[in-house]
């Protein structure tokens, strides 16, 4: 669920909320740096569950209308093909979703019940959602491709929800768009309801869970001798007013180059470019970029890069 980009993401949050918060407490960040990347898994969870809420939604509303006094004669046969859905079923039926949203007692939508009639009703008036409504075949196909397509012109870029997702937790609207992406792949992934549908762990694997977990620990551990490497290297940039994000990056950086045997220079420096590019100031690409070029350069002209492997360097 998280890549590698995404966790140095989470630390650089991390060592930034330390930096603001004028905090030198290690187990303080960790325990930041771990909720905040557990967290990701919950918000999957919450975004998958919102499409098996709103069906139940619209399926409690035909039930109820059904039985009015004077209901309609649509009332009284609906369509169903919205609820029927078979990749919606498939969702609502997932031991895997349903296990995890039981084991985390997630009620976000339950207390906040408007969220989904608001979706919902956005579904409904969409020429997307009258055209399926209208079609009168069934199949599992058209059924996949409808939920993608509802997924994403409707529910990943929809504004009430990322606001909603704004105010629940603030480390969400970074994540939204990983997940997002992860969901819809998976959703055009599916073959039919055979299939059963497991929620991804939150690291591919152990080595992942250390590498967030040793990057943040030897970058706040090593700060000060981290900072000498740049020190000197800034010209025409005053290092006090050097943005708070662009040092925490450089930090970094220079951590993986000397901390991460495994890494390549070329990876590192071209992750923390594409990082401050969206989180830094419209310069900082150009800057860190030339400051980290000279400090590869200069460290192994030292025989300080101890990297282990072809192209590593």
């Amino acid at each position: 669920m998280l890549n590698r980009r995404h966790i140095r993401i989470k630390v650089m949050q991390t060592l930034y909320a330390l930096h603001q918060s004028h905090s030198d407490q290690v187990q303080t960040g960790e325990k930041f740096l771990n909720h905040s990347m557990d967290s990701i898994q919950e918000l999957y969870l919450l975004m998958l569950t919102l499409l098996i809420e709103i069906r139940r939604k619209e399926e409690d509303y035909i039930a109820i209308s059904q039985k009015k006094h004077l209901a309609t004669r649509e009332e009284r046969n609906p369509n169903k093909k919205f609820i029927e859905n078979q990749v919606l079923v498939l969702l609502s039926d997932s031991a895997s979703i349903n296990n995890k949203v039981d084991e985390r007692s997630m009620v976000y939508w339950q207390r906040n019940d408007h969220y989904i009639q608001l979706v919902l009703d956005e579904i409904k008036a969409s020429q997307v959602y009258q055209d399926y409504m209208k079609s009168t075949t069934r199949s599992f196909q058209e059924d996949k491709d409808f939920i993608v397509e509802l997924y994403t012109e409707i529910i990943a870029p929809n504004e009430r929800i990322y606001d909603f997702l704004e105010d629940t937790k603030l480390t969400w609207v970074d994540d939204l768009p990983v997940i997002n992406t992860l969901i819809q792949k998976q959703l055009k992934q599916l073959k039919n309801t055979e299939q059963a549908f497991f929620v991804p762990k939150v690291f591919k694997d152990s080595e992942d869970q250390e590498f967030a977990m040793n990057l943040y620990r030897r970058t706040v551990l090593n700060s000060a001798e981290f900072a000498k490497e740049y020190e000197g290297k800034t010209p025409n940039w005053d290092i006090e007013r050097i943005a708070a994000i662009d040092v925490i990056v450089l930090k970094m950086a220079i951590c993986e180059m000397l901390r991460f045997s495994s890494i390549p220079i070329k990876v590192t420096i071209n992750e923390y470019l594409e990082i401050v590019k969206e989180y830094s100031t419209p310069k900082s690409s150009i800057f860190i970029n030339g400051i980290l070029d000279t400090i590869s350069k200069e460290l192994e002209s030292q025989d300080r890069l101890n990297k282990i492997g072809k192209g590593l360097l």
